[in-house]
């Protein structure tokens, strides 16, 4: 049976950076209706799907309202009468219609205005067949994927007062998603404590993680650690240290530019080498930069069999350069990113051909983010190994794990995926 679309509406809402994005409301005959939101980066890969902006001056350059015009005249009645429950034909046209060649007017109309799109589909879709929006990617999930939650915030999220963009913990120990929340807030507290026997505390960076009022790395991973055993816990047993380095954000011609140093490629790796056999880290996000390919294969080759080399802007959830990079041995992961490939299709093909060449997933938020669930619903419904959307607080970062919880409910309580599946040995 199917279920044309009859109407799509488009508006500017705000993300919790406060600024403007796009959201759709797509309606089906039925009077099934679904809503996505887009989110948006502040670390981007130059390979991601553009966000349609309109420029000028108000609100920096950031408005949407073209975007928004442009769904309502383009998109719209191209997607009206397609079947709601044909995500892949959605997406195809979505993608057509983002694309120079092939826009009836000759421009793009956005990835922001595509993404947005394609997650309203995939909830409309869902109402449509009466199911829950994971149900229709996998009526049957085994388990729940694991979380990766910032404690410390850096990088391009906290005016580069670190190199390093993301400071994170993983539960080990914990088998269930509510313990490993209980486990992540004790120690996002602690930390909390530690930082304010250091001085006044300075707030929160984007994703909801502290401040890092910190000298840099290493001082910031050892406030990790202080934090993770004030809670009770053991790190590398109970909780390991994730790191989302960017470092696409301090690359340049002549290397690496990291605390008034310049440090060649295989410096560079050498030091996050050095630190990944000094702390528990599970995983190690974008250590080189998007276009260092040698810098990613040392990453894999020298960082050891306990941690996991995840590519983000590196690969910007790409089928085609994923399994490019699985064949040079430059990732262990993947992190998927629907906005950084403009549609659900495009990611869920970034998925299978992760699992294709026997790569961990990662399914991602932004820091720009909304009370858009969509991310919770996605990496249950592909069976991620690790889910991240931010830190513990705030509520557009709450909104998805609460949903990640209700999820497990609905599901009868299922225990946590195992750690991303390159740790436990690299790949031969």
């Amino acid at each position: 049976m199917t279920d044309p679309i009859t109407a799509l509406r488009a508006r500017r809402v705000w993300d919790s950076r406060g600024v403007p994005t796009v959201e759709i409301e797509l309606t089906a005959a039925s009077g099934a209706r679904g809503r996505g939101i887009a989110p948006a980066g502040a670390s981007t890969g130059r390979r991601e799907a553009l966000e349609l902006r309109d420029g000028g001056d108000v609100l920096g350059g950031r408005d949407v309202s073209m975007a928004v015009r442009l769904a309502e005249e383009i998109v719209a009645p191209a997607l009206v009468g397609l079947d709601v429950r044909d995500q892949e034909a959605i997406d195809d046209i979505l993608a057509r219609l983002d694309s120079v060649d092939e826009s009836p007017r000759g421009r793009p109309v956005g990835g922001n205005t595509t993404t947005a799109a394609s997650l309203a589909a995939l909830h409309a879709a869902a109402a449509s067949r009466g199911v829950p929006a994971w149900a229709v990617l996998d009526p049957s999930p085994h388990a729940i994927p694991r979380p990766q939650i910032q404690i410390l915030g850096g990088g391009a999220h906290a005016a580069h007062r670190t190199a390093v963009q993301d400071f994170m913990v993983m539960p080990l120990s914990a088998v269930t998603i509510q313990d490993a929340f209980l486990h992540v807030a004790e120690v996002y507290r602690t930390v909390g404590e530690v930082l304010a026997g250091r001085g006044p505390r300075r707030g929160v960076a984007d994703e909801g993680g502290h401040w890092p009022e910190v000298s840099g790395t290493e001082d910031a991973l050892d406030v990790l650690i202080e934090g993770i055993e004030r809670a009770g816990l053991e790190p590398g047993v109970d909780m390991a240290i994730s790191l989302d380095i960017a470092a696409t954000q301090f690359a340049g011609p002549d290397g690496y530019h990291v605390q008034g140093r310049t440090l060649r490629t295989a410096e560079w790796i050498a030091e996050l080498h050095r630190l990944c056999e000094k702390y528990p880290i599970a995983t190690l996000e974008d250590p080189a930069g998007e276009d260092d390919l040698e810098g990613m294969q040392l990453a894999v080759a020298n960082t050891g069999e306990r941690t996991t080399v995840v590519g983000d802007d590196f690969l910007v959830t790409d089928a085609h350069r994923i399994a490019f990079s699985a064949g040079e041995q430059a990732v262990d992961a993947v992190l998927i990113k629907v906005n950084q490939v403009g549609t659900v299709t495009g990611a869920a093909r970034a998925v299978a051909a992760a699992r294709a060449h026997h790569l961990g997933v990662i399914v991602s938020a932004r820091s720009g983010e909304s009370e858009d669930v969509s991310v919770a619903h996605l990496a249950v419904g592909w069976g991620a190994d690790i889910v991240k959307v931010g830190s513990i607080t705030r509520g557009e970062r709450t909104a998805k794990w609460n949903e990640l919880i209700r999820i497990d409910d609905a599901l009868g309580g299922l225990g946590l995926a195992a750690t991303v599946r390159p740790i436990a040995g690299k790949q031969a």
